[in-house]
């Protein structure tokens, strides 16, 4: 179901998920950006839907995973916020499937707020993960920062070149060892930051507002997540990374081999 409704201002009678809570990440234009809301409770997508269109997001809704990968053939959306336990097949089952066709940055929604869930939900390639009850605001904020992450963008070099590793941000691509590795935007944007700052060593609070947009009120282990399945495309002995390290008590470096170059 296609929504392109008018909102009205919100007021003490309108659904309501969460409090709303003030993270402030810079406004993007919207338009012509379509969002996918897979929730299995209308009142959830509703409320969604009338935040982001109220910022000027085109959305689109779907009950369960049949009707989201419909609308994922249909419409190709710019991102998709996903509810992980809906009838007719899980969140996690359509992650899976997502990852398997499409780079679409996906945004879960859950009422488990257990670590080793939010885990397994990055492991399988998600970008964002929101525990229920939420505000809508929030879904908001974190649906902009996403997408500006993962947005076209001009960077200072265009290409890092090590012994064996190659990171072009002008095309996102990835080569090690002379093959393509293939990286979700997050895992992209987040070996691209610290290729950046070679040597230099960056706490998971600091990356997560630098790569994430906002800071976390608990450690999630996303940056921890995201560092080890980084590690299993790109080193050799991930056990021994040669170039994502880990200083224990602090956080994570870059470390080249051999000086890096930068191209056009």
């Amino acid at each position: 179901m296609t929504s392109l409704r008018s909102v009205p201002s919100t007021g003490d009678d309108a659904p309501r998920v969460a409090d709303d809570v003030g993270i402030v990440v810079p406004d993007l234009p919207a338009s012509a950006r379509t969002v996918l809301i897979v929730d299995d409770e209308a009142i959830v997508r509703d409320v969604i839907a009338r935040f982001l269109e109220r910022d000027g997001f085109r959305t689109i809704e779907a009950e369960d995973v049949d009707a989201a990968r419909a609308q994922i053939e249909r419409e190709a959306p710019s991102i998709v916020v996903l509810d992980i336990l809906m009838p007719g097949g899980d969140g996690l089952e359509l992650c899976r499937w997502i990852r398997s066709v499409s780079s679409v940055p996906i945004i879960f929604l859950s009422a488990r707020g257990d670590e080793t869930d939010r885990i397994v939900g990055l492991e399988l390639g998600a970008d964002d993960y929101v525990v229920k009850p939420f505000s809508p605001r929030e879904i908001a904020s974190r649906v902009r920062t996403v997408l500006r992450r993962v947005e076209p963008r001009v960077v200072p070099a265009a290409r890092l070149s090590f012994d064996g590793l190659t990171i072009d941000a002008g095309t996102h691509d990835v080569v090690c060892d002379g093959r393509p590795v293939s990286l979700t935007a997050r895992e992209f944007e987040l070996l691209h930051f610290l290729a950046r700052h070679p040597r230099q060593v960056f706490s998971r609070e600091l990356l997560m507002d630098r790569i994430w947009g906002y800071h976390a009120a608990v450690d999630t282990g996303t940056i921890s997540v995201h560092v080890r399945r980084i590690r299993m495309k790109i080193e050799s002995d991930p056990a021994e990374p040669r170039f994502l390290q880990t200083v224990w008590g602090v956080g994570y470096r870059f470390v080249p081999p051999m000086s890096a170059s930068t191209g056009g």
